[in-house]
């Protein structure tokens, strides 16, 4: 199955190129409903699973990780 990453923002603030990212969670491709649950905004920014563990990718939801390594136990970075 194929992951991106999409962000989640504060509260009340709406994502844009230079909005700071509260926390990453991870997503089915094209997806905004996050693996911990938690439902994203369509217009929130993404990235390529693969820098998920990078510092590119932090700060990461630790529900999201933990439910991805089940998934892909073998993606450790």
């Amino acid at each position: 199955m194929e992951h991106e990453m999409r962000a989640e923002y504060e509260e009340g603030v709406l994502p844009h190129a230079d909005t700071p990212v509260k926390i990453w969670h991870m997503v089915r491709l094209d997806g905004t409903l996050a693996m911990c649950g938690r439902e994203l905004a369509p217009a929130a920014a993404t990235q390529s699973a693969e820098v998920w563990g990078t510092r590119q990718g932090e700060p990461f939801c630790h529900t999201c990780g933990a439910l991805y390594l089940r998934e892909h136990p073998g993606d450790i970075a």
